[in-house]
């Protein structure tokens, strides 16, 4: 048989859109978070430059860009996560629905628990698969009794797409399930102190290909009721899974839109460039 040959570009978009996109008009939700004149120092150096960016409400945002463009930067700005590195200075606004996440009457650990955060390698703690996820709302005082914490617990691993996996064994460790379940864990344990924001860097970057598949539906799931900023060197995975994407570049925000937009109509050359794949 006569092999067909087809010519495509270098990023196929392959997003899941709502009808209202289908019929040409993308789906516009509210502003969740919302950055200003962001700019960060670690020492005298400087690695974001005067960025603005708004996150939108349930809806995927992806940053992508090369590596040590600023991208991962900007995501720890969004819970503050910066501030537990020595000699790093946030100046700017970011806005989490209106209010000023850096203001000196913002808690830091009650912003974590609204703007909760996974991170590139899971990072389960040395409990069991149960103790995992309810450290959270203990903590938080969320559960008034042990009723209410495992139906927290039990919901919340549900939520992940994991309780199937591992209700008859929530007794033991975290660190005894898979890497993709590990990561789907750590997710569970995010969302069970109720956050408005989940950030994700880089999370599937140690799986495999269907971990990684089922995280990336966990994330078409998550999105109808949280706000979603994931950080991806795939350009690929930001078609798939996200609405909006920001293309960084040496700390600068070079360009940002509606997913397929900025894929298949960039707007700076240099975002050509870069999903092209002329550098990166």
């Amino acid at each position: 048989m006569e092999a067909k040959v087809e010519t495509r570009p270098v990023v196929q978009v392959q997003t899941q859109v709502s009808e209202e996109a289908k019929s040409g008009k993308p789906e516009e939700h509210e502003v969740k978070m919302s950055g200003r004149g962001v700019n960060v120092f670690y020492g005298e150096k400087q690695a974001l430059y005067d960025v603005s960016l708004d996150v939108r409400d349930r809806s995927v945002t992806a940053l992508i860009g090369p590596s040590g463009c600023g991208k991962s930067t900007f995501l720890r700005c969004l819970n503050r996560m910066n501030d537990v590195i020595e000699g790093c200075r946030v100046t700017g606004e970011i806005d989490l629905d209106g209010e000023n996440v850096y203001a000196s009457q913002v808690d830091p650990v009650q912003l974590r628990a609204r703007v909760g955060m996974v991170f590139q390698k899971p990072n389960p703690f040395p409990k069991s698969i149960f103790e995992n996820v309810a450290y959270g709302p203990r903590i938080h005082g969320l559960a008034a009794s042990k009723t209410d914490l495992e139906e927290i617990v039990v919901t919340s691993l549900h939520k992940a797409g994991l309780f199937e996996e591992v209700k008859d064994r929530l007794n033991e460790s975290g660190t005894g399930l898979s890497g993709g379940q590990q990561q789907r864990l750590c997710i569970a344990r995010a969302i069970s102190v109720n956050p408005e924001v989940i950030l994700m860097d880089e999370p599937c970057s140690a799986l495999d290909p269907i971990a990684t598949a089922r995280i990336e539906q966990l994330m078409e799931e998550l999105k109808q009721n949280y706000s979603i900023v994931i950080v991806t060197h795939s350009m690929q995975q930001a078609a798939r899974v996200s609405q909006r994407t920001a293309f960084f570049h040496m700390g600068y925000l070079i360009e940002e839109g509606d997913t397929t937009e900025v894929f298949t109509n960039p707007k700076r050359e240099k975002t050509q460039d870069y999903i092209t794949g002329r550098f990166g």
